[in-house]
C-alpha cells in the first residue's frame, strides 16, 4: 500500500459517505462485518475482516486507503477492558 497523508477531514469524509449509503441500502444482515470506506471514490467494501477487504481491494488493483469499521459499531476495534 502506499504511503498516505490522511487527514481528519478524510476521516469526517469517509463517515460522511457511509451515513449516506446507510439511507440508501439496508445492511442491517451484514452487522458485525468490516467495511472499507474510500473517502476518494466514495466506494464501500464489505468483508469478514479488514484484511479481507484489503485482498478485495488487492484483487481489483486498487491502491488507495480506506477508513474501516464494524457494521453497526462506530469503530473496527477496541482496545482495552471493560470497566
Amino acid at each position: 500500500m502506499t504511503v498516505s497523508n490522511w487527514t481528519d477531514a478524510d476521516s469526517t469524509r469517509a463517515l460522511e459517505i457511509w451515513t449516506e449509503y446507510q439511507r440508501h441500502h439496508d445492511v442491517s444482515a451484514r452487522t458485525g462485518q468490516a467495511v472499507g470506506i474510500d473517502p476518494v471514490s466514495g466506494r464501500v467494501w464489505f468483508g469478514r475482516t479488514a484484511k479481507d477487504i484489503w485482498k478485495q481491494m488487492d484483487q481489483e488493483g486498487i491502491d488507495a486507503p480506506i477508513y474501516c469499521l464494524r457494521v453497526g459499531s462506530r469503530y473496527y476495534g477496541r482496545k482495552g477492558a471493560w470497566r
